[in-house]
């Protein structure tokens, strides 16, 4: 593939709506995505973002935006991995060197900031369900407009999309449903229908002839109509022979595939001869991610998000690993020694710091796809049979299994782990990916441990500790940045529940969670230099709290503050208040966190400045409490 460069761009500069894009020739469109993966590769190699899911998925969507009639036509994304390329299509052109930057363009769908993107989305397999609902209201109100769902062959993994496969063809109103299969998900796809899948793209019969009946109807003159109809109904009877069934058709689905992604004339054509169908349809296209770039093409799981490049500092600093780091070399050593130790996660082995422990312990490591309720149930079952099942998820995807962690886990008394990695503000992937919920979603869980590390060698000892327990689930939660120190020794065990005192103080009692920790101990030395003294715990368990140190304790201080990375409503902070007032202790709690509102997208340590959970600002905070 070659790439023009910018400033010799013919189309893309001046799309600035759908409507530019339908007065380009048919024949030109494969120069329109020519200049759309340069223009998108240039930029995200310079400011960073997902790279190769839009690559593979950029005549997908020039093909629908030119056949369909958006906004008007409802063209539904699932995550905003790949739809890097609709954004540039939909007027946003000269703002997308903003992308994922802070007070710029979302890297996921966004409702408020285009009529262009009718549902948001950052998490998978939602995009069919949502899709049906708006074909649903379609036809209630009488009104006309077409309804399409993109959705990735990875996100066909979790059983949300199946729910509405099967609901939608029992209804049977008008959709189309796209399968954007590059065989990748983030890490490589996984299970029985990514299989199958492979199967009916691979028939080689049923594709060669294929290919033979459509290279003959270009071929025909448009006097031969009736020759180009007996020929489709060739090619209609001969994927029943070869593929006598498909699991879409059995659903109530039209099939169409597979075909060639990258082929936008194919793809053009066949939408416009599949649009009008009043019936729900599935289009099954075969792409490449990272398609156009030989190394994203070869590395697509490296290059689904590429870093910023910045200037070398003239000074590197060693910091500490980060935790995903951390947790992936401590749940290794642990392994090698207890057999009964066995990994599991949801499309994330990369992202959670698994890939070493896949390799070791290929026999005691589990990618169940994009399911995380699945993953839950599925340690559950594990647990019972005396395993010691470790899932790893990002807190943000942890939401969508509360109920099996509930009613599957706790309610059973089931010793699983779950190690949340992404808990807190993730930075540039923004509110779909903020892990601010899991203190507030699971401290009302009856029968659970919640925890949060200081350091990586907390995190050593608390995974260690979560191995030793055998009576109730065990949750850590760790965020996306380094884990200030970490050293490679021997584990300890730590009494659950237990609290430690860093700093002793008699004025202020700062009572830090996690992340919050580090910067509660440089509070400390800024509060005394103004002559306060403050006592500083870290609360590495939010559930069991400390109940010896609270008792012998917090009616010692008049004022206590506490501050953790996540949301206050019903989060550590609310937990310490109700403590004090069952004990009826006459004190003020100040509580510090996430305030209930979603948070944007930038960079981690501006957005801890802006709802006012960097150093300086709690400081502040905390002066001016102190004072009253």
């Amino acid at each position: 593939m070659k790439f023009v460069l910018k400033e010799n761009m013919k189309y893309l500069d001046k799309i600035n709506s759908p409507k530019d894009l339908k007065n380009i020739p048919k024949q030109e469109l494969g120069e329109v995505c020519n200049e759309l993966r340069t223009y998108i590769t240039d930029t995200i190699n310079q400011i960073g973002g997902h790279l190769a899911p839009t690559l593979g998925a950029i005549e997908i969507t020039t093909a629908v935006h030119y056949v369909f009639d958006a906004p008007k036509d409802k063209i539904v994304w699932d995550t905003g991995h790949q739809a890097y390329a609709h954004k540039v299509l939909t007027g946003r052109y000269n703002q997308f060197p903003t992308i994922r930057r802070y007070k710029g363009l979302s890297g996921f769908l966004k409702r408020s900031e285009s009529e262009y993107d009718v549902f948001g989305a950052g998490h998978a397999s939602t995009a069919i369900s949502a899709g049906l609902g708006m074909a649903v209201s379609r036809n209630l109100e009488n009104e006309d407009f077409k309804v399409v769902s993109i959705i990735g062959d990875g996100a066909l993994s979790g059983g949300l999309a199946f729910e509405a496969l099967n609901n939608a063809g029992n209804i049977r109103k008008q959709m189309l449903v796209i399968v954007n299969d590059n065989d990748m998900s983030i890490s490589p796809n996984v299970g029985a229908f990514r299989n199958y899948l492979v199967k009916i793209a691979t028939n080689k019969q049923y594709n060669r002839l294929r290919r033979w009946i459509y290279k003959t109807i270009k071929k025909l003159p448009k006097s031969l109509k009736i020759v180009e109809s007996i020929l489709r109904k060739a090619e209609s009877s001969a994927k029943k022979f070869f593929l006598p069934t498909t699991v879409f058709e059995d659903l109530g689905f039209r099939y169409f595939g597979p075909v060639d992604g990258h082929n936008i004339e194919e793809m053009v054509e066949i939408l416009e001869n599949i649009k009008d169908y009043d019936s729900p349809v599935v289009l099954h296209t075969i792409t490449k991610k990272g398609k156009g770039l030989d190394y994203a093409e070869d590395d697509p799981i490296k290059y689904h998000g590429v870093k910023e490049k910045k200037k070398d500092s003239a000074v590197s600093k060693v910091q500490a690993p980060i935790y995903q780091s951390v947790f992936g070399e401590v749940l290794c050593d642990l392994a090698e020694k207890n057999k009964n130790i066995v990994a599991i996660t949801a499309a994330m082995r990369e992202g959670t710091g698994l890939v070493e422990y896949s390799s070791r312990f290929p026999e005691r490591f589990y990618d169940v796809g994009i399911a995380e309720g699945h993953a839950v149930t599925f340690s559950g079952g594990l647990s019972t049979e005396g395993k010691i099942p470790v899932v790893a998820i990002y807190s943000t995807f942890l939401q969508r299994a509360f109920d099996h962690i509930i009613h599957d886990i706790a309610l059973q008394n089931l010793p699983v782990i779950f190690c949340m990695d992404r808990s807190g503000l993730v930075g540039e992937d923004g509110a779909t990916h903020h892990g601010v919920l899991d203190i507030s979603y699971l401290r009302c869980i009856q029968n659970i441990i919640i925890s949060a590390p200081k350091d990586g060698n907390e995190l050593r000892d608390l995974l260690y500790t979560a191995t030793l327990n055998t009576s109730k689930p065990f949750t850590i939660r760790y965020p996306k940045e380094q884990s200030v120190k970490f050293e490679n020794k021997s584990p300890k065990k730590i009494e659950i529940g237990s609290w430690e005192v860093l700093n002793e103080g008699s004025d202020v009692l700062i009572l830090a969670v996690g992340s919050m920790v580090c910067k509660s101990l440089e509070i400390h030395s800024m509060l005394l230099e103004k002559g306060i003294s403050s006592e500083v715990v870290n609360c590495r368990f939010i559930k069991p709290m400390d109940e010896n140190y609270l008792n012998e304790s917090l009616a010692k201080y008049k004022l206590v503050v506490t501050i953790e990375e996540g949301v206050t409503d019903g989060g550590f902070g609310e937990g310490i208040v109700n403590w004090s007032n069952k004990k009826n202790i006459k004190n003020s709690i100040l509580t510090l966190g996430v305030p209930n509102r979603f948070v944007d997208h930038g960079p981690r340590n501006i957005l801890l400045e802006e709802i006012g959970l960097d150093s300086m600002t709690l400081f502040e905070k905390i002066y001016n409490f102190s004072r009253k």
